[in-house]
């Protein structure tokens, strides 16, 4: 099993920036990848950043120049850097794991954190 903790989250004006973290726990598994996904009221989540093992990263067109992503391999935690924050990017961010348990790739997910980018 993967138990992922989220802090930070909070309300930002626009502009401003945040730092929002992760922490997977548990035993039996190996993490591939980590990441950060969004969802917003009535929308579909979807992928913000995402950085495997070997430091590969992948980030959504809009966040890219803007976030910065970024794990401890040995601590299994990943962070988002978040500067110069829109209110579009509005919304609940949750921590992805995808694991190796049991011989399977699996997702595990955080319980989410809100950001608010409001003035």
């Amino acid at each position: 099993q993967v138990h992922l903790v989220e802090s930070g989250g909070g309300l930002v004006q626009p502009g401003g920036s945040l730092r929002v973290s992760c922490a997977a726990s548990g035993s039996g598994f190996s993490i591939n990848a980590m990441g950060w996904y969004s969802q917003a009221p009535g929308k579909q989540r979807e992928l913000v950043a995402l950085i495997f093992s070997g430091g590969s990263t992948n980030y959504q067109d809009s966040v890219k120049g803007r976030f910065t992503i970024s794990r401890d391999n040995a601590k299994n935690t990943v962070s988002l850097q978040m500067t110069n924050l829109k209110p579009e990017d509005t919304a609940v961010y949750y921590c992805n794991a995808q694991a190796w348990v049991l011989g399977k790739l699996r997702d595990y997910w955080g319980q989410g954190t809100q950001v608010t980018v409001s003035s």
